[in-house]
């Protein structure tokens, strides 16, 4: 799709993310591995970072299979769950039902999102979400709905590395067009509506365990989700992912630039400026 105006592609979006939640069967999602995996180190880092949320309104921005809305739930938050998508919302209630937890939902994209009251949620959490959406403009909007102690946590993919860039050439059917993994402008621009924020990097020799499922196990990356099995794997990665794992932390700390070739980041931004 070449230049697609704003609606075609939220249509281009919902289309292919209704399509994967018809593929999905809640029996087979396992909140707590997936939120708690070794090889989820976003999501580790992000609970770490929130602390206790009980009681705590919590927004899942763009939630979906609905597992990180369920975690936050299952800890006690109260999560309203949105997403472009119908059909991923109709997953996450089964979700959350399937786990004994009551969810709020609403359909709605990140841009248009019209939820009633400003300063209402303690928490923010968009994962996997930013790449999709214009940030210039959700940006405001979220600040508009945090509370004045309340928190954005996100992670994202980065633009920069190259094997991560080759394997989105390859991985055309399982992901969408219009995405755009985040730049440093884009990490620069949290600070334009958050007088606090915190960056981590994760996923720089760890990346291993992607070529080898790739080369070595011959998945086709137009059929499995690499970011989705890495993390529902995680027992059978450990043994490899632990020492690479510490390699990034040393190599990180002794040459910073290099965290722009990782392939995430995570987002912990405070004190929200309303503009």
């Amino acid at each position: 799709m070449n230049n697609p105006t704003e609606k075609e592609r939220f249509h281009h979006e919902e289309e292919f993310h209704d399509q994967w939640a018809l593929s999905e069967d809640v029996k087979n999602i396992d909140v707590l591995n997936i939120n708690e995996s070794i090889t989820a180190p976003e999501m580790r880092q992000i609970t770490q970072s929130l602390g206790d949320l009980t009681n705590l309104r919590l927004l899942d921005l763009g939630c979906g299979r609905g597992e990180a809305s369920v975690y936050f739930a299952l800890q006690g938050a109260k999560v309203t769950s949105t997403d472009i998508s119908g059909k991923m919302l109709e997953l996450t209630q089964e979700l959350g039902r399937r786990y004994g937890v009551d969810l709020t939902t609403h359909k709605s994209t990140a841009e248009e999102l019209l939820l009633g009251h400003e300063k209402q949620f303690d928490v923010i959490y968009a994962g996997n979400l930013f790449h999709h959406i214009d940030l210039e403009a959700v940006l405001p909007r979220l600040t508009a709905l945090l509370k004045d102690d309340g928190r954005l946590a996100s992670w994202d993919p980065l633009a920069y590395n190259p094997i991560i860039n080759v394997y989105r050439k390859m991985a055309m059917k399982v992901r969408t067009v219009d995405e755009h993994p985040l730049k440093v402008s884009d990490l620069k621009n949290f600070r334009n509506y958050f007088g606090k924020v915190e960056l981590k990097y994760y996923w720089f020799s760890t990346l291993l365990i992607f070529i080898i499922m790739a080369v070595v196990q011959f998945r086709n990356p137009n059929k499995v989700r690499y970011w989705k099995k890495v993390v529902e794997e995680g027992k059978k990665w450990a043994p490899l992912y632990r020492p690479l794992a510490a390699f990034d932390r040393f190599i990180l700390a002794i040459f910073p630039p290099l965290k722009y070739l990782c392939w995430n980041v995570v987002v912990i931004a405070s004190e929200p400026i309303q503009n």
